[in-house]
């Protein structure tokens, strides 16, 4: 399996180590023709406004899209669920490829970031992971406000604020897996592609 991780800016990085530890081939990508060939992509945790800009810049917005219409699978995290957005409030959507409502910097400045043990069932499907939380890092995370139909919520924080959602091949989250030691995230999204 080829998966691109949008490298414009951000922690591409880790994503690619996370996804080369499960076997995975990772693939760097800041132009149009790097998405050919891709099996999924992942669009990192970063500044969602910088990215986005970069990316139109490069012209990586309608190939994205295409990708998606050809049920590729799309995760973002962090900032990459803002550019997968359809509604980001007073500004014009990214690319708009996902029904969900997304208020940015919900939680306030980098100094409140913080951390949490989420219960997602999704990932009690995987081997031996039924029952232990998932130990999240939010990093001047976004939340989802409001859901679109077909949207499934993954995962919630203890006060219903929605963290985690999937609508068919597109996943998004507010957390930022690739900053842990637990890879169940990255290999539900290989099972995506299943």
């Amino acid at each position: 399996m080829a998966i691109g991780v949008l490298a414009l800016q951000g922690d591409f990085r880790e994503h690619c180590v996370m996804l080369r530890g499960l076997g995975a081939e990772a693939r760097e990508v800041r132009l149009p023709d790097q998405l050919d060939g891709l099996d999924g992509l992942i669009i990192p945790g970063g500044e969602s406004t910088t990215m986005g800009k970069i990316a139109r810049a490069y012209g990586l917005i309608e190939p994205i899209g295409v990708l998606a219409q050809a049920g590729k699978p799309i995760w973002g995290t962090c900032a990459g669920m803002i550019l997968l957005a359809q509604d980001i409030g007073s500004e014009p959507p990214h690319l708009g490829l996902m029904p969900i409502t997304v208020k940015r910097n919900a939680f306030g400045r980098q100094i409140a970031s913080f951390e949490a043990d989420l219960d997602v069932p999704a990932l009690a499907q995987l081997n031996g992971s039924a029952g232990h939380p998932y130990h999240a890092v939010f990093i001047r995370a976004p939340l989802i406000t409001a859901v679109g139909a077909g949207v499934e919520t993954l995962a919630r924080l203890s006060d219903g604020t929605i963290v985690a959602a999937r609508a068919g091949n597109l996943l998004a989250t507010s957390f930022h897996p690739e900053l842990t030691q637990d890879t169940r995230f990255h290999a539900y999204f290989l099972r995506c592609l299943r």
